[in-house]
């Protein structure tokens, strides 16, 4: 009786008669964009006030906004037109997630990656799969579904981790490497996926070998245009010191490699995960992730919403059974997994438990890789919105798994449940670089001063990091291993990655007041603590640098006179005097 009544109040809604305020004039694509965001402001001020996870309501905003009769407010009720929003909002969150993905952390994390991926990924696998038979679907589609349900949301684990403070602990190590194993088995099983689902005139294994050489000819030529075109196309637009050039060339190149990637038959949210990880080990890896990750939070509550807006809730609702099983199963399988293969790499009981709750759920891949299978006509559409549902819902739920386990962890330990001796791993801890950096200096541009800054801190041995926008310069200083990022210290973004957090001071090595006070702001908002060193050319900017908080001011013209006058008197007056600083 409970779920017809919801059916039955869906249906009222949509027979609602909305005023329509679409005009010709208006997309029904910008309509959708406006509506989404109008809606997701409102449904987000609701749920921080009741410290309830932002994901379940930007999914929830989704789900009521499709369901509502709403769209058609906007002209926007039309399914071309939500998965146009849905395939936006994937392409440029995979973008992101290339460029984060770092093939330095691979090589450190390959014997993490090897047993702990292949583990989770092999058994959720063999589990997911042999269910999937038992439903009586082909063994080509339960293998396709299988892989989908094995695969977790990189993007969650990362930020629900960074929210817990815990960036860099081993249960997110551990998850990082698991999630590296993930990415790199469904850039094969995305080249794959069509002929083994029957898509093509040829036979399984020719159009599986035609596949694999389409597929190993598109990341070959991105293998070569990354050493070849576009590192030669990005240093041409740095020279210009346009920020806004250098932003729309990262997103042209997104759009492209995803375009490319398209017309191969491939999918354009791979292809977008290929461009960023074109850029991932460039020296430009850094500028684009600050510029792209203010974003990064966007493109997340668009693919949230999207996924919402492609659920059927009379489907789901009259499934709600079938949707609450397998969003259960799915987490009890995947965590306890997860935890077992964390635990065959012998860390921490607190560590397995939270590397495990943040592998619980499905993840984006997995919502790709269903929507592809779907085109081919191959899965039920009911099977489909439920493992949609599923999905959107287990992603929402690891957050607050995650703190709760979190809770939980102490009290096993101190019951002494599961608890042995644990051996933190060498790959587990941070692998030198950035990563290391405790008590640096920053040092912001590398002109004379700074290059000569640089010097005095390595012939002491003080750790240091350089942020310069000359790409000629930081090329240099990468083949002399010195750390140094291309990117623009004004950045709240940059100082993050720079670890503002742990430095002792920052100085702004260049005499631009207004890019030291806005810089010496965001690096206080981080660290309260550090000493902030500037420079300026004229009085008035030197009185405004220590107004602003800067901790030691240098004034140009004030420091050339003191050394032309010393050099002059040194002239005429004796050795004795001149020693006096005092008299200066």
């Amino acid at each position: 009786m409970m779920v017809s009544g919801w059916i039955q109040a869906g249906e009222a809604l949509k027979g609602l008669q909305w005023p329509v305020l679409a005009s010709g004039e208006t997309s029904p694509m910008f309509g959708l964009l406006t509506l989404v965001l109008l809606a997701v402001v409102v449904v987000s001020l609701i749920l921080v006030k009741f410290r309830q996870s932002l994901l379940v309501g930007y999914f929830a905003c989704g789900v009521i906004l499709a369901n509502s009769g709403a769209l058609g407010l906007v002209g926007a009720e039309s399914e071309e037109t939500i998965r146009g929003l849905a395939e936006l909002g994937i392409i440029l969150l995979m973008f992101t997630l290339g460029v984060e993905f770092s093939v330095s952390e691979m090589k450190h994390l390959r014997w993490v990656a090897l047993v702990g991926g292949g583990w989770q990924v092999g058994l959720v696998t063999l589990v997911a799969g042999g269910v999937a038979l038992c439903f009586g679907v082909s063994p080509e589609v339960a293998l396709a579904i299988a892989v989908a349900v094995a695969l977790s949301s990189t993007a969650v684990s990362v930020k629900s981790f960074q929210d817990l403070g815990q960036p860099d602990s081993p249960g997110a190590r551990v998850a990082l490497g698991v999630a590296i194993f993930q990415d790199l088995l469904v850039i094969f099983f995305m080249i794959v996926l069509p002929p083994l689902l029957g898509a093509g005139e040829n036979s399984m294994a020719v159009g599986l070998g035609l596949a694999v050489v389409k597929g190993a000819l598109f990341l070959g030529a991105c293998l070569l245009f990354s050493r070849y075109g576009i590192p030669q196309l990005l240093h041409a637009v740095a020279q210009t010191r346009s920020r806004e050039l250098f932003t729309v060339t990262v997103v042209a190149l997104c759009a492209g490699v995803a375009y490319g990637a398209g017309l191969l038959g491939l999918s354009p949210a791979l292809g977008a995960f290929a461009a960023g990880l074109v850029v991932s080990e460039s020296i430009y890896s850094h500028r684009v992730l600050a510029d792209i990750l203010p974003f990064k939070d966007l493109f997340l509550t668009l693919f949230f919403v999207s996924v919402g807006l492609l659920i059927d809730v009379e489907v789901v609702v009259a499934n709600w059974g079938w949707v609450l099983g397998g969003t259960l199963a799915i987490l009890a399988v995947k965590f306890a997994v997860a935890f077992f293969a964390a635990r065959r790499l012998g860390v921490s009981l607190k560590a397995c438990l939270l590397a495990a709750a943040s592998l619980a759920s499905t993840g984006e891949f997995s919502l790709v890789l269903l929507d592809r299978v779907a085109e081919f006509g191959v899965m039920p559409a009911q099977g489909h919105q439920i493992l949609l549902a599923s999905t959107a819902i287990g992603m929402g739920l690891v957050p607050s798994l995650m703190r709760w386990m979190g809770l939980f962890a102490p009290v096993m330990e101190r019951k002494g449940w599961m608890c042995r001796k644990s051996s933190v791993l060498e790959e587990l801890t941070a692998h030198g670089g950035l990563d290391t950096l405790e008590d640096h200096v920053i040092i912001c541009g590398y002109g004379p001063v700074g290059r000569n800054l640089r010097e005095a801190m390595s012939k002491c041995g003080i750790n240091h990091l350089v942020i310069e926008l000359n790409a000629d310069t930081v090329t240099k200083l990468r083949r002399e291993g010195v750390n140094v990022l291309f990117a623009d210290a004004r950045q709240a973004e940059v100082l993050e990655m720079a670890a503002v957090g742990r430095a002792r001071s920052i100085a702004f090595t260049f005499p631009d007041a207004d890019a030291a006070i806005a810089g010496s702001r965001m690096a206080r908002e981080k660290n309260s603590e550090i000493l902030v060193y500037a420079r300026a050319k004229f009085s008035a900017e030197a009185q405004r640098l220590r107004d602003a908080g800067v901790n030691q001011v240098f004034l140009d013209e004030r420091e050339s006179g003191l050394a032309m006058m010393k050099s002059i008197v040194s002239c005429y007056a004796p050795e004795d005097w001149l020693a006096d600083e005092g008299k200066w």
